[in-house]
């Protein structure tokens, strides 16, 4: 059963804006849209972020096309902005809080500037897509060989290293960038889990990829602080006789009780 906990990550969204949206006419996948905009950008207290179609896809589970097509309307209408190409040369998207620009009616087909689609040559058409390389000195494959490095060991000393066999080192790099990038998880947070689902003694023979890390790890999260919590002793509680018994100390030790202070 998932329990969410606003510990693990929250986003602010003003109550004007909750207010305007809901009488604002959205079809569901540009509400979608929306959502995923609102976690990226004040979730993590920004006002851009760089955000491409497939990013939208990944995070929707929407069809391409349909997150091109009401994306390309919700920039249409101003009620999402977006600023200036970034490196990696995909769009910064945002949200346009300023209701009283947005459009209210969705604008004809020729009113909407569609996202530019690159044309595909011959020789793109002929090789498939390259994915993306990760050199040794790339934070997302130095994760990757850290949590590798420590699933490798609990793989040897419970007999099952084989599983290890055919790891991808850029494989593993990839899903660390995704759970960083897309599911928004802090690094440091990344680690603590790392460590501690290898010494836990039920998750550390079910999680043995990066993958499986990235898929578990809002579960393990939750029982990582859970485990945290039971381990912490509790906070004793204040007994009304303190002052009598420190009082009785005071005269054990040889003090005039006339000299004992009571705060």
């Amino acid at each position: 059963m998932a329990k969410p906990q606003r510990e693990n990550g929250y986003t602010g969204v003003a109550n004007e804006i909750m207010q305007q949206i809901a009488k604002t006419n959205l079809n569901g996948t540009q509400f979608r849209l929306l959502i995923v905009i609102w976690r990226y950008t004040y979730g993590f207290q920004r006002k851009m972020y760089p955000m491409s179609i497939n990013f939208f896809v990944e995070n929707t589970e929407a069809g391409r096309t349909q997150v091109r097509r009401e994306l390309d309307v919700l920039i249409a209408r101003k009620i999402v902005a977006v600023g200036e190409t970034s490196v990696r040369g995909t769009r910064n998207i945002g949200f346009n809080k300023d209701y009283t620009t947005w459009l209210e009616k969705e604008p004809s087909k020729g009113e909407i500037k569609l996202a530019p689609k690159k044309e595909k040559t011959a020789a793109d058409k002929e090789q498939p897509a390259k994915k993306q390389k990760y050199t040794e000195d790339n934070q997302y494959y130095k994760m990757a060989v850290y949590f590798f490095k420590r699933v490798e060991k609990v793989a040897e000393e419970a007999g099952i290293a084989h599983l290890l066999r055919k790891s991808n080192m850029q494989t593993w790099a990839d899903d660390m960038r995704k759970l960083v990038e897309i599911s928004g998880v802090d690094k440091r947070k990344a680690r603590e889990v790392m460590d501690w689902v290898t010494t836990d003694s039920f998750w550390r023979t079910n999680i043995l990829s990066a993958k499986k890390l990235r898929d578990k790890f809002p579960e393990l999260a939750i029982k990582m602080k859970a485990e945290q919590s039971k381990s912490q002793p509790a906070a004793r509680k204040p007994d009304p006789r303190d002052p009598e018994i420190a009082l009785q100390k005071w005269i054990n030790e040889g003090n005039d009780p006339n000299d004992f202070k009571w705060n």
